[in-house]
């Protein structure tokens, strides 16, 4: 059972599609949001307040909502299978007010992510774990000026896969958890 686990939505149950997702579990979950957070303090700034994040390949949101539910003012959540939006939309609606989430159905290895103009704070990506392009995702956002200073990238992936990190990026921590390894990126 999938379920928010930190801050004003705490508990509350996701609706999960039957099919072509894998949600992140709570352990990852947790885990995932303790490195945000203390990188954040080390670095002297709060990742939730006042900030954006983007959740691509959302799935569930599961992600995008948790960082809602524990204080982000806005998320953009990216997904292309028409099935899972149904089950992304429930789960926006159960978590957010209308104000702080837009859904955006477009294909993310074609994305210029023009629907976004502010900055964004963190970033998850997500995807199939047969899927590694991640140069060309993290290029796009790039040229995109989504990524800044402060901005955070977290890459979920199997195990077993390289990502190819562009100059500009920096992998400062990375985490494997059973079949799953979890990235931690910033710009250099």
């Amino acid at each position: 059972m999938l379920r928010i686990i930190g801050g004003k939505k705490k508990r509350i149950k996701l609706e999960v599609p039957e099919r072509n997702v894998r949600p992140t579990s709570s352990i990852k979950k947790e885990a995932i949001f303790s490195i945000l957070e203390s990188h954040g303090m080390k670095n002297g700034f709060n990742i939730y307040e006042n900030n954006t994040f983007l959740d691509l390949f959302a799935g569930t949101g599961s992600l995008g909502l948790e960082s809602i539910s524990r204080g982000a003012d806005f998320c953009f959540f990216y997904e292309i299978d028409k099935q899972v939006l149904k089950k992304l939309r429930i789960n926006c609606e159960k978590i957010c007010l209308s104000n702080n989430y837009q859904i955006i159905n477009k294909d993310i290895m074609e994305e210029n992510f023009s629907e976004i103009k502010t900055n964004i704070s963190t970033i998850f990506i997500d995807p199939p774990y047969k899927l590694n392009k991640f140069d060309v995702i993290l290029d796009n956002l790039h040229n995109s000026n989504l990524i800044s200073k402060n901005t955070l990238i977290v890459i979920e992936t199997n195990k077993e896969t390289l990502i190819n990190v562009p100059d500009y990026l920096n992998i400062f921590d990375e985490r494997v958890y059973g079949k799953t390894k979890i990235s931690f990126i910033n710009i250099v």
